[in-house]
């Protein structure tokens, strides 16, 4: 690494969108820190990248595991240039292998467990929080930092209050976490617009990851791209925004 490459955090990155977009920023010549709960997984997930890729144990639910991944960073690194907040959980109960439909039934409104929406949140949201509080001073070191939120279509309020298919999904769970997800990106937007910061929200669209049990749509190549896209812009592009497929605005 040298001092003018490019330093990029991806959280949740041991698989799905998140090794995607850790294995396309490496193959772009960035220095990938990839982030996972289980560092084993971690190590494994680095080991079959290209490039210059270091793995990292961090648990955004864990004050700890997140404060030793700030001071492992600054010792080897002493700065981060990009932050992705890719980590998200989908459920925290349910059955192995629970089928998307049967996921949709259990987790409607007043069928959806209090604890369960709990612990979803406390991943998608109150984890996104931590970690970006604690990676800003690392943050503040670099030329053009930038923060690039992975969220979804489901966090849309504007598409979720018309006729659609996205609708029967929509829960207090993740669907919500989502919801509540671009709103703390607008608020870091705006805290952290006077010091140059770039933070902006993207959504991956229908992926087939182990979030929705492999039933998605679209292969993670495609919706890795407009995070990786994001993640590459550097000082220039707007912030406080919302994007999905490529460089598409996405109604909040």
């Amino acid at each position: 690494m040298t001092e003018n490459t490019r330093i990029a955090l991806v959280t949740g990155a041991n698989q799905g969108i998140g090794l995607q977009i850790a294995t396309e920023l490496a193959a772009a010549g960035l220095t990938v820190l990839l982030a996972s709960r289980n560092p084993d997984r971690g190590k494994t997930a680095a080991q079959g990248i290209d490039g210059d890729v270091h793995p990292i144990q961090l648990d955004v639910t864990d004050g700890a595991s997140i404060r030793a991944a700030v001071a492992q960073i600054e010792q080897q690194f002493g700065r981060l240039d990009i932050l992705v907040n890719n980590a998200a959980i989908s459920r925290a109960n349910g059955p192995e292998n629970e089928t998307m439909q049967d996921y949709i039934q259990r987790s409607r409104a007043t069928l959806i467990l209090v604890d369960e929406v709990r612990t979803i949140w406390d991943t998608n949201v109150f984890g996104v929080i931590a970690v970006t509080q604690a990676f800003v001073p690392l943050l503040r070191k670099s030329a053009a930092a930038r923060i690039v939120n992975v969220s979804s279509n489901l966090g849309s309020l504007t598409i979720l209050s018309a006729p659609n298919p996205y609708r029967a999904t929509f829960n207090p769970g993740y669907g919500a976490s989502k919801t509540a997800l671009n709103a703390i990106t607008v608020a870091f937007a705006i805290d952290l617009e006077a010091e140059g910061f770039k933070v902006s929200a993207v959504t991956p669209g229908f992926t087939s990851t182990a979030l929705n049990n492999y039933e998605g749509t679209e292969t993670v190549q495609r919706g890795a791209a407009e995070a990786v896209r994001v993640a590459l812009l550097g000082s220039e592009g707007p912030t406080g925004n919302f994007t999905g497929s490529i460089n598409e605005t996405q109604p909040w």
